[in-house]
């Protein structure tokens, strides 16, 4: 079973930054997908970034704003998030396409989410 724990989402000021992290951990064959999404209050949960296979997508909403990274032999994703504002307020949740053996297929898998707040 694999596990994903996120961590740095929190209260910052618009305008700031915050630096959010994703772990997988767990039996771990391979991953070729690792993201981040968001749902804000009353909306529906809506892709940020991805890495897929390399290749990296950006919703439009954060483009020159929002960098993606990973760290292959961590497992682990980063989000880094500059210039924040309160729009960007949500529960930010890490997303992973992982296989547990090479008998195994791909399956989806969620983190907990972090709460992200932009408000003065």
């Amino acid at each position: 079973q694999v596990q994903l724990v996120e961590s740095g989402g929190g209260l910052v000021q618009p305008g700031g930054s915050l630096r959010l992290s994703c772990a997988a951990s767990g039996s771990i064959f391979s991953i070729n997908a690792m993201g981040w999404y968001r749902q804000a209050p009353g909306k529906q949960r809506e892709l940020v970034a991805r890495i897929v296979s390399g290749s990296i997508n950006y919703a439009d909403f954060v483009k020159g704003r929002f960098t993606i990274s990973r760290d292959n032999a961590k497992n682990t994703v980063y989000l880094q998030m500059n210039s924040l504002k309160p729009e960007d307020t949500a529960v930010y949740y890490c997303n992973g396409r992982v296989r547990s053996s090479r008998y195994d297929g791909y399956v989806e898998v969620w983190g907990q989410g972090t709460l992200v707040t932009v408000s003065s």
